[in-house]
C-alpha cells in the first residue's frame, strides 16, 4: 500500500497514504511504511506502521503488521459493548494475538521484520487506542469559540531518557511498553494516526511542554479529506506532494504516512 492512497466510505470516510521519505528516495530505498483499514461490523480499524531503518526486511514486517492488526483487533471488538477497563484488556489481547502471529510468520529471522505499530478502534460507543513505538493519534472533538479542537492521545514512554531509539512489535519487552486509551466522546468527529516521520509537522514543542497538536497542520488534513473531489487519484496526488514537498522534508526526511477518518 505504499505510495498509494486509497478512500473508503463506510460511517467513516477513510483516507491513508504513505510515501517514502527523502532519504530513502536519494539512496533507492523502498517505502518501510505501511497502512491499513478495515471493517468488522459497526467498527472500523485503522493501523500504521514504521519499518525499522536498519532492519533488511521491515517493509515487509510493516505490511504484516498491519494486515494483523486489522484482523485481529477487528475479530475481538466487533459488535461488542464494554466499559473503559475492558477496553484495553480487549486492545491489550489483540496485540498479544498479532506479535504471537507476527513472530510465527517471520519465524526465520522477527528482528529482520522489527516494526511499530499503532492501531485506532472506532467503535459505536467509544474508541479505542493501542502503540507500540513512536507512531501517534490526534483526534477532533468539540470547538472553542468557533474552532475545532485536537487532542493528543498518550504516546508511549520514551525507552531511554538518552535515546531516541524506539520499541517494536519483535522487541522482546514490547507489551512492557504499550500505551492504551479508551475515549467515549460522541463529539469525536476526525481521526488522524501517522508515524513519527509527520511528529515534527504534525506536533507542536513549547519549552518543554508536553507535544501539542499542530492546529494548522490538523484543520488542513482533515479538511482535506472532508472536501475530496471525484477524483480520488488526484486528492491522492495533491496530498502526496505536499507530504514530499521541501517545506515537510525540511523537518524530517524520513518516510511518511498519514491515515485520516472524519464521519460521512
Amino acid at each position: 500500500m505504499n505510495e498509494r492512497g486509497e478512500r473508503r466510505r463506510t460511517a467513516w470516510r477513510v483516507h491513508g497514504l504513505s510515501v517514502t521519505g527523502y532519504r530513502h528516495r536519494r539512496d533507492g530505498v523502498p517505502c518501510q511504511d505501511a497502512w491499513r483499514a478495515g471493517e468488522a461490523g459497526p467498527v472500523t480499524v485503522l493501523a500504521v506502521s514504521d519499518g525499522a531503518g536498519s532492519r533488511p526486511r521491515s517493509a515487509e514486517g510493516s505490511k504484516i503488521a498491519v494486515r494483523l492488526a486489522t484482523e485481529h483487533f477487528g475479530k475481538h471488538v466487533s459488535g461488542r459493548r464494554a466499559d473503559a477497563s475492558a477496553v484495553h484488556g480487549l486492545l491489550r489481547t489483540a496485540l498479544r494475538e498479532v506479535r504471537e502471529e507476527f513472530l510465527h510468520e517471520t519465524a526465520e529471522a522477527p528482528d529482520d521484520f522489527a516494526a511499530t505499530l499503532t492501531v485506532v478502534v472506532i467503535a459505536p460507543t467509544w474508541i479505542g487506542h493501542l502503540s507500540v513505538g513512536d507512531g501517534f493519534v490526534v483526534l477532533r472533538a468539540g470547538t472553542e469559540d468557533g474552532k475545532p479542537q485536537f487532542h493528543l492521545l498518550p504516546t508511549a514512554p520514551e525507552v531511554s531518557e538518552y535515546s531516541n531509539e524506539t520499541v517494536f512489535l519483535t522487541s522482546s519487552d514490547a507489551e512492557k511498553w504499550v500505551r492504551t486509551a479508551c475515549v467515549r466522546d460522541s463529539g469525536v468527529d476526525g481521526v488522524l494516526l501517522s508515524t513519527d516521520g509527520l511528529a515534527q509537522a504534525a506536533l507542536a514543542n513549547s519549552h518543554g511542554r508536553p507535544p501539542m497538536p499542530n492546529a494548522s497542520f490538523a484543520s488542513t488534513m482533515f479538511a482535506s479529506l472532508e472536501r475530496a473531489g471525484d477524483d480520488p487519484h488526484a486528492d491522492t496526488e495533491e496530498l502526496a506532494a505536499f507530504l514530499r514537498s521541501d517545506r515537510v522534508t525540511a523537518v524530517n526526511a524520513d518516510d511518511k504516512t498519514l491515515l485520516r477518518a472524519v464521519r460521512s
